[in-house]
């Protein structure tokens, strides 16, 4: 989350030492050329000590996230890359008096300078010192942080933890799969027809969907029907010959073949191998979570086309990668309706009573509480074991239900959930990272509007230029890219079939306030008093109820 902060800090620096900028200071500050020089050049290499450390942090986040130390150490470098930015932003408020700079005009315009402003040789001080606090930090990571330099197959808790979500997944009973009949039968039908081209199937949805349960339940009835299956979970630490490697056990499973002896083989080998037994067999194999479309391409080749009825099925939460799906073989899958997850929540919560029965009294809070989970079937599962647990009681279950979202941010039962969203979010790029936190500061349920988020994130400066497309347009991708990724919910279109409006899931917003709170980007309050805030992050967003919000953006 560093990375963030970081990476706003370098581009406020960028626009501070542009042309443009530059220009302007050197009229302005003609007088002070020495000083100008020095303090730019003390924006410069403050600069590149920060794109380092951005570039470092993106590497180490997953790896040592757990570690105290490190999160300690995260700390101080995101406060000194905020008063960096500050700094900048004073530095550009003394240089656009007269005219505007980039994009930053607004600090101009937005309000009048007061006479206390910081003078030149202040900032020039304030910038000094911060170089070499980031000095001082490069030289405490390298006394006191320890860096896992441990493969991450075997290191990163994140991704075991999602390996053991996909397990946990696999291994859901029949009767936790509700509302999905009209879906298996459909995946059935693709995977046994008797079309001889190989075909990939594709399965799409976010997190929590039940996208590896519904796959396992299918794979564990038509599997027989093939020569050789193998069912294979891809981390996002990707490693083709890992995956190589668990596809040819899976293969031989129980079998002597010429895959029993693979063991000294490289990776050129491990394909050749894989090429040369998967031509002669009718095979099936299930690639569970793929992220990215590289990753299905590099699998796609060794898994080649034999004539002889193959099947591929790959379960993704990126539209993109099912995209590469054979025409007409993507299966979308969407949240329960109410009436399914009612069902399913109570067969979770009831799970000792006869038929699953409700009990009259606390019907309208199982409605309620089933309504919260959003048709999600691993939140309702999990959260439906939670309710098992307690009294069958009115005041139980209200205290429970009033509690929900503080049980789902911080109760180690539902590491699961946390886990499912939190790998959506963590393997984002930076910048669009920036994006989703900033969407989480707005009420539940709110309709965001594309030109009023476009908007807002430029003037965020969350926005990247990329070659000759305006900032509207590049922030269109960036909303385009969420939605494909399950990070936005698209709703309406306008008449010319162009992103209208969109929808934060309150799961996935849940995780992004905490995450929101705990990295200072921003926080959010509901009707309460102005004197009761605390100011603990960048940005402070008051929520007036029902429809009306006042937002302000500020430190």
């Amino acid at each position: 989350m560093a990375e963030i902060v970081i990476l706003l800090a370098i581009k406020k620096i960028g626009i501070a030492l542009a042309k443009g900028a530059t220009d302007q200071a050197s009229v302005q500050f003609a007088k002070y050329g020495a000083q100008l020089l020095e303090l730019q050049g003390s924006m410069g290499r403050v600069a590149r000590e920060l794109r380092i450390m951005h570039d470092v942090l993106c590497h180490m986040d997953i790896r040592n996230r757990n570690s105290q130390v490190y999160d300690g150490w995260l700390e101080e470098v995101r406060k000194v890359a905020h008063v960096m930015e500050d700094m900048v932003d004073e530095y550009l408020y003394l240089v656009g008096q007269e005219h505007d700079v980039g994009f930053f005009f607004f600090l101009k315009n937005g309000f009048k300078k007061p006479r206390s402003l910081l003078s030149l040789n202040q900032i020039a001080f304030k910038v000094k010192e911060i170089e070499k606090d980031l000095s001082h930090l490069s030289e405490t990571k390298t006394r006191w942080v320890l860096v896992n330099n441990e493969d991450t197959s075997s290191s990163d808790y994140i991704v075991k933890r999602s390996q053991e979500l996909a397990n946990i997944s696999r291994r859901l009973e029949e009767e936790d799969l509700v509302g999905v009949d009209k879906n298996r039968e459909l995946l059935q039908q693709w995977l046994a027809g008797d079309h001889l081209e190989r075909s990939v199937i594709a399965l799409l949805g976010m997190g929590g969907l039940g996208k590896t349960a519904l796959a396992a339940n299918v794979y564990r009835n038509v599997r027989e029907k093939f020569q050789c299956h193998a069912w294979v979970s891809i981390s996002q630490t990707y490693s083709r010959e890992d995956v190589l490697r668990n596809i040819i056990k899976e293969l031989s499973r129980d079998k002597d073949s010429v895959l029993s002896n693979t063991a000294d083989m490289d990776i050129t080998c491990l394909q050749e191998t894989l090429k040369k037994f998967l031509e002669q067999h009718k095979y099936l194999i299930i690639l569970d979570d793929i992220w990215t479309p590289e990753v299905f391409n590099d699998l796609s080749r060794i898994c080649i086309h034999n004539e002889k009825g193959s099947r591929l099925l790959i379960t993704t939460r990126v539209g993109r990668v099912a995209a590469l799906a054979s025409q007409g073989c993507i299966l979308t899958l969407e949240a329960l309706p109410e009436d399914k997850a009612r069902d399913l929540f109570c067969k979770k919560a009831f799970s000792r009573d006869t038929n699953y029965e409700c009990p009259v009294q606390l019907k309208p809070l199982s409605d309620e509480i089933s309504s919260k989970c959003k048709g999600l079937p691993l939140v309702i599962v999990l959260v439906g074991g939670l309710f098992l647990v307690h009294e069958k009681t009115v005041e139980e279950w209200r205290r429970i239900n009033s509690q929900l979202n503080w049980e789902l941010i911080n109760n180690p039962e539902f590491d699961h959930i946390r886990n499912v969203f939190h790998l959506s979010f963590i393997y984002l790029p930076t910048h669009l990272k920036s994006c989703v936190l900033y969407c989480s500061l707005f009420p539940e349920d709110y309709i965001l509007k594309r030109k009023q988020l476009v908007r807002l994130w430029i003037a965020e400066g969350f926005v990247q230029e990329r070659g000759e497309c305006t900032l509207e347009e590049v922030a269109e991708g960036y909303l385009k890219e969420l939605t494909d990724r399950n990070m936005l919910q698209l709703i309406e279109r306008n008449h010319f079939g162009r992103m209208k409006k969109f929808r934060m899931h309150d799961l996935v917003r849940e995780l992004a306030v905490d995450l929101c709170k705990k990295n200072c980007f921003g926080v959010s309050y509901e009707d309460q008093c102005v004197e009761s805030l605390e100011m603990d992050g960048r940005r402070l967003v008051l929520h007036k109820p029902p429809t009306s919000y006042c937002h302000y953006t500020g430190r």
